[in-house]
């Protein structure tokens, strides 16, 4: 059921099932990010306060390392032969978040549409590229 709306939320995400890796926690999670993902290009196309922006940005940022943790956490328990690229991968990631939230706080870059299209991009390649080599070899090992 469509629940009425006077005002569209602007999104810069949309899930689609396309990006399901077939593991409900783990999809939950990635629509959970997109979500946090969406919450920050709203309050920027809003014209938010650096405050505001800095702490959504804050909220992808811690969000994005506790799922990362499922993510390698079943990895390493199922023997994935490609952990220690993901891991790479999922590293890089958070050290490139964590100079955007450094920049932020320091008021020396604000959050434009240029990081937005980088967190976009990044999400969607890793979620369609990386995560779903994951699937098959999780699946087997029992992982629903």
């Amino acid at each position: 059921m469509l629940m009425p709306t006077t005002q569209e939320t602007p999104q810069l995400v949309t899930w689609s099932e396309r990006y399901s890796v077939g593991i409900a926690r783990i999809d939950a999670e990635h629509q959970k990010l997109i979500a946090l993902v969406n919450e920050l290009y709203a309050a920027m196309l809003a014209g938010k306060s650096n405050d505001v922006l800095a702490r959504v940005l804050d909220g992808v940022a811690s969000y994005t390392v506790t799922h990362f943790a499922t993510e390698e956490t079943l990895m390493k328990r199922h023997g994935y032969p490609a952990y220690a690229e993901h891991k790479a991968a999922h590293d890089k990631l958070v050290e490139q978040v964590k100079a955007l939230q450094e920049q932020a706080r320091a008021g020396k870059s604000a959050v434009s549409q240029e990081v937005m299209t980088f967190l976009q991009h990044w999400l969607l390649s890793h979620i369609a590229g990386m995560d779903k080599k994951y699937t098959k070899h999780l699946q087997a090992a029992g992982v629903k």
